[in-house]
């Protein structure tokens, strides 16, 4: 198949849905699928000299809409030349262009909503809430209804979806997601990873790894490891992510005034080696999120073997629970306190047993090949039905 992704943007600091097209395209075009991304980033952009895929940069994207008048244009010119196109995320600019475009094609295109009509949204902006009120049935709705599928990661995703906007119809199809898993040798990503922050060497390490997002519970955290944690002078919190919004000092302000100011390293943004070799370096993965779609950072920390604490806001967090690959807990300091609570006081055999079934899970449910299998399936299927309406 010829598939072309469309995306607001492929910087890195997109996190989960660039990471995503990256990897199922490494896999699909090993199974002989050709992939091209078309994005509504500035074709000057430094970013897109590291990145392995063909790319149409369609943009500047204007303001937080991200507004770029070429990409429907271009995708008219071009649709023809790819079987399918698959639209990732809402809310900006490409997704609306791709409708535009692609509506009275024969090129179908389905939409990865990637979380973002999830009811968290609603009940912590209303604000920004009223105005997608005012945009959804002239715009994301003809969006969602018009594609061939709407697809979600996991049914937790697709349930929740329904709950954002009164008006809603779509083609619902959950497929698999998850990730490759590490993509370097252990020692190496160790070894490099010990280089960069010596001060971690040989130090009990509580990791968050994510945008630095008033979403993902990073002050929760925070705070109950001042109060869970930090009395043992081994233990550590390693905090990795861009700061997007300019929540950090905030951040450490807090930790400062719970005296633990010293006992936290911001990592800044990480990747490659580094990234594997700060989840190795790691005893275990905290992620006390009030809303996570996936949490393909969780995929990947059960794949180097690190059991998962996360909320229940976390979509995945039935597979973690019984797989008995994690910890889960509600999305308070209180929740959070606990699950670090219940790891402080797990035995070694304990902990050693639930490391051990840790890749378990991420073989079963999360490892990329399964989902880029169940991603071709859903498009062939979408590819059939329109190759049949238009006998």
């Amino acid at each position: 198949m010829k598939i072309l992704h469309v995306i607001s943007s492929v910087h890195p600091r997109g996190g989960g849905p660039i990471e995503g097209v990256k990897q199922l395209a490494l896999v699909n075009q090993a199974c002989g699928h050709t992939i091209e991304v078309a994005s509504l980033d500035a074709p000057d952009a430094g970013f897109l000299q590291d990145f392995h895929l063909p790319i149409h940069p369609l943009g500047p994207g204007l303001l937080k809409y991200r507004y770029g008048g070429r990409i429907v244009p271009w995708l008219r010119e071009n649709a023809r030349n790819f079987d399918i196109v698959i639209v990732n995320g809402l809310w900006q600019y490409h997704s609306f262009g791709a409708w535009r475009a692609l509506r009275n094609t024969n090129t179908p295109y389905v939409v990865f909503t990637h979380g973002m009509l999830d009811p968290w949204f609603k009940k912590t902006y209303p604000r920004k809430h009223l105005k997608k009120l005012l945009y959804w049935p002239w715009a994301e709705y003809r969006v969602l209804r018009d594609a061939g599928a709407v697809l979600f990661t996991c049914e937790e995703e697709r349930v929740l979806a329904r709950q954002s906007f009164s008006l809603y119809r779509c083609n619902e199809v959950v497929v698999n997601y998850g990730s490759a898993g590490p993509t370097s040798d252990r020692q190496i990503s160790l070894d490099q990873f010990h280089a960069r922050f010596p001060e971690l060497r040989n130090k009990r390490i509580a990791i968050f790894l994510g945008r630095i997002h008033e979403k993902k519970g990073c002050d929760l955290l925070i705070q109950a490891f001042a109060r869970e944690l930090a009395k043992d002078p081994d233990w550590c919190l390693l905090i990795c992510g861009p700061d997007q919004v300019g929540w950090q000092s905030k951040l450490e302000s807090m930790a400062a005034h719970l005296g633990i100011g010293d006992r936290i390293t911001w990592a800044g943004m990480v990747s490659g080696g580094l990234k594997w070799g700060a989840l190795y370096a790691s005893e275990v993965f905290v992620l006390p999120s009030h809303q996570e779609n996936f949490g393909i950072v969780v995929a990947e920390a059960l794949a180097c073997g690190l059991p998962t604490l996360v909320s229940d806001k976390v979509n995945i967090w039935h597979e973690v629970q019984n797989d008995g690959a994690g910890i889960v807990g509600p999305d308070t300091l209180e929740g959070t306190r606990a699950m670090l609570k219940s790891w402080r006081e797990m035995s070694p055999q304990q902990r050693d047993s639930m490391r051990n079934r840790t890749r378990e899970c991420f073989e079963r449910r999360f490892e990329i090949h399964a989902a880029a299998k169940t991603l071709v399936a859903a498009l062939e299927s979408v590819c059939a039905e329109r190759a049949t309406q238009n006998l």
